[in-house]
């Protein structure tokens, strides 16, 4: 048996190994401690690069590996841009403020 956070390292080294050219990551650091968090931030900083990269996450951390941003709501197209237009869309003023874009 492994963790969560075990099997999640596990996907992304997989991802690494069989270099795709295209991406699908679904909450790729949810279930990791901060710390883990950080060093799979950067490690996908660089596995996306030069890739298309679909990130699925509730984590505004992660916005700041995306060119653009889709925020979804109800199932349709709330707000659509940059991160950081995004962001500021999406996000209460306390929230913003703990975001690393």
């Amino acid at each position: 048996q492994v963790s969560g956070g075990q099997a999640r390292r596990i996907a992304l080294a997989r991802c690494i190994l069989k270099d795709a050219p295209i991406l699908v990551l679904d909450e790729p650091t949810e279930g990791l401690d901060a710390e883990t968090e950080a060093q799979v931030i950067e490690a996908l900083e660089r596995l996306t690069a030069g890739r298309t990269t679909l990130v699925i996450t509730h984590r505004p951390a992660l916005l700041r590996l995306a060119d653009s941003a889709v925020l979804m709501a109800e199932g349709r197209i709330a707000v659509q841009g940059v991160p950081a237009e995004v962001l500021d869309a999406a996000l209460p003023a306390r929230a913003k403020r703990h975001a690393a874009v």
